[in-house]
């Protein structure tokens, strides 16, 4: 089946999860035409449907519960329940149970699609190794107060980057939730927020096309503001059956600092939104070695929430030390390729959207 008739077929089935959001849907379209790193973010079905007959290889490597959608902006930053500063994977939308190799797979894929490609391929698959074999030796969060205090300086950001933050949420669009979705929201809130208005937002990649309302009230002297998005079951089990929502379960598992606010109510993922809950970028003057550490981290993190599964670290161990050597580079290279064969598809003129 080509690209365009299984995303044809895809968008069916989300609007058998959720109402989908025809503008988004169409906004979608037209990000998936700006780049094959872009692409990536909003095709995760196509990846799941693919990655074992790209890469057969990968398949019989021990099953834990995934994040799935992994990719580079798949990070950033909250405060968990001490008030202490997190940085790590914040969307686990996808999870779900599979081969742990893929995690890594669609991570180096993602890095080698990225428009900053000033890390080699091969380097990029070493640094990410060695970080996951790290974060399976000492699994834990990255608390950017104490362990990971080099990220604090991009993670904090500057007044323009919060006023950015307050800029797009002047420009969200006034909705109407239903009534169910409204009390969500409300309850979600600080107990005493008045002025309590709800929003519609555009954002995400995959996850462009699921509602997303916002409430924002007024909570001693300051907005605090809350997100309600649809939960539609991942994509792999999409592709290869029925399972558990393994999101809550990853987002809070054992080496996790978890974010307080991330809650499922009914139908709906909520989270706080807040300029301190934000993706971080280096910038493309930041210094080589950062950048690596930066991947480094990545990885490490990713091995943090592997490592909490039940199967236990020393099967991963295992599973990675009798893997060939040039693994992982092999095959991102041969995913990142089937990826923008699909791109180039979507490119084609003919196509709607």
């Amino acid at each position: 089946m080509s690209f365009c008739e299984d995303n044809d077929a895809y968008e069916a089935w989300l609007a058998t999860q959720c109402d989908v959001v025809a503008h988004d849907i169409k906004i979608k379209h037209k990000r998936m035409k700006k780049s094959a790193f872009m692409f990536l973010r909003a095709t995760y079905f196509r990846w799941a449907k693919q990655i074992g007959k790209m890469c057969p290889e990968l398949m019989d490597a021990p099953q834990v519960l995934c994040v799935g959608d992994l990719h580079l902006e798949n990070f950033g930053t909250w405060r968990d329940a001490d008030g202490r500063f997190v940085w790590g994977v914040n969307d686990f939308d996808e999870a779900a149970v599979m081969p742990y190799v893929l995690d890594l797979v669609r991570l180096a894929a993602s890095i080698r699609l990225s428009p900053d490609r000033s890390v080699d391929n091969r380097k990029v698959a070493a640094i990410l190794l060695k970080g996951y074999r790290e974060g399976l030796g000492q699994p834990q969060p990255a608390l950017l107060d104490e362990g990971e205090t080099w990220l604090r300086p991009y993670a904090i950001g500057s007044d323009l980057e919060s006023g950015k933050f307050w800029k797009k949420v002047e420009d969200y669009d006034d909705a109407r939730p239903g009534r169910d979705v409204m009390r969500i929201l409300k309850d979600s809130l600080p107990e005493g927020s008045k002025n309590i208005l709800f929003y519609s937002r555009v954002a995400g990649g995959g996850s462009l096309g699921r509602p997303r309302y916002v409430a924002i009230g007024d909570w001693r002297g300051g907005r605090v503001l809350r997100e309600a998005k649809a939960l539609v079951p991942s994509a792999w089990t999409y592709v290869h059956g029925s399972q558990p929502s393994g999101l809550l379960k990853l987002a809070r598992s054992k080496y996790r600092a978890p974010d307080p606010f991330l809650h499922i109510r009914g139908n709906f993922i909520l989270r706080r939104l807040a300029p301190d809950s934000r993706k971080i970028e280096l910038g493309a003057d930041a210094a080589s070695h950062l950048k690596n550490y930066f991947l480094q981290a990545m990885a490490f993190d990713l091995a943090s929430i592997h490592a909490a599964d039940r199967l236990g670290v020393a099967a991963l161990r295992r599973d990675l030390k009798r893997r060939p050597r040039g693994w992982l580079y092999d095959a991102a290279k041969t995913a990142a390729g089937a990826v923008e064969q699909d791109f180039e598809e979507w490119k084609k003129p003919k196509r709607r959207g």
